[in-house]
């Protein structure tokens, strides 16, 4: 039993659940923000306990569903990573596949009775976008369209999750955030395809990377480290973020082009071995970090307390899988 755990945990690539979690986090802050503003109708400020459970579910999120993209995954795996545990038969996944339904329906009847029934929208959505990613990464950008779409269930869930929300669920300022998570997570997800070329090309996998061939993918990664910020000019300069950007927002923002820009420059000059690997460290503290960074934009201190905590932590767990091929 105790090896079965160890290796599902393996499989869980617990490094990418900042991912999962800062995005949640940020829905979260926001409630809590209009929690103690006065914009409150209905809104309560959660308990430490709810928020604390909440956050437990949304950092365990990303690798309780990993054991389904892995299981579905097999054929392209086989290639580009045949040393994790489900392609060498170590991990059993029909058990590993029965363990992450109980905790999913687990996941489902917590937020049903004891958060708020609403909520089970968003992880509904998250699980089913998880099964289509994996159909739809073959299919360029729809992929990455997709991937973006399931992490932003995150931020909904968080938001929807902490209490009871006065209508409209959904205002133009909250859409244009989503936006942005739905972008980054796109764009990390793009750069993690480079590792995954060869394997994903032999396995007709025609993700963005495999349609326009490294070398042109490498020039759009490099362009493609833009997007965020630009995207995030234009919404505010049209008035679609609501929100004020402060001095703690502008100097996470500045640091956050800074990862994006790195990450660029990593893929750019080495798109292909062990060092596209390695990039990855730098990809996902770009991501988590510039989730971070929106929650600045209602709570300075807790922005900057994440941001850090992200940049440390992705890079930590990351370190403990060195293995490309694991």
């Amino acid at each position: 039993m105790w090896r079965f755990l160890k290796l599902y945990i393996k499989s869980m690539r617990l490094y990418y659940s900042f991912v999962t979690g800062i995005a949640g986090w940020l829905g979260m802050a926001f409630y809590e923000y209009i929690a103690n503003s006065p914009f409150q109708t209905v809104e309560v400020v959660p308990t430490t306990e709810k928020k604390a459970l909440i956050l437990t579910m949304l950092f365990l999120s990303w690798g309780i569903n990993q054991i389904i993209n892995d299981y579905l995954g097999l054929k392209e795996d086989r290639i580009n990573a045949k040393r994790r545990p489900m392609v060498t038969g170590e991990l059993d996944h029909r058990i590993a596949l029965s363990l992450t339904g109980i905790l999913l329906a687990i996941t489902l009847l917590i937020t049903y009775l004891y958060l708020e029934p609403i909520a089970l929208i968003p992880v509904i959505l998250g699980i089913v976008l998880n099964v289509l990613y994996e159909y739809a990464k073959g299919h360029g950008i729809f992929g990455n369209i997709v991937f973006g779409l399931m992490i932003s269930m995150c931020t909904v869930f968080g938001f929807l999750a902490a209490g009871p929300t006065g209508s409209p669920y959904f205002t133009s300022s909250r859409l244009s955030v989503l936006l942005l998570v739905v972008v980054m997570n796109a764009l990390m997800t793009f750069y993690t395809y480079f590792k995954d070329y060869e394997g994903d090309k032999a396995a007709d996998k025609r993700t963005l990377v495999v349609q326009l061939g490294i070398e042109k993918s490498r020039y759009l990664a490099a362009i493609s480290a833009f997007l965020p910020a630009g995207i995030f000019l234009l919404l505010y300069y049209n008035n679609l973020i609501e929100a004020c950007a402060n001095s703690m927002f502008l100097i996470l923002g500045g640091l956050t082009i800074f990862l994006e820009l790195w990450t660029a420059y990593l893929y750019f000059n080495n798109p292909r071995g062990r060092k596209a690997y390695y990039s990855l460290a730098a990809n996902f503290r770009a991501c988590t970090c510039g989730q971070a960074t929106l929650i600045a934009l209602f709570n300075t201190e807790l922005a900057m307390l994440l941001f850090l905590v992200s940049y440390i932590f992705v890079g930590f767990l990351f370190d403990l899988h060195t293995d490309p091929r694991a």
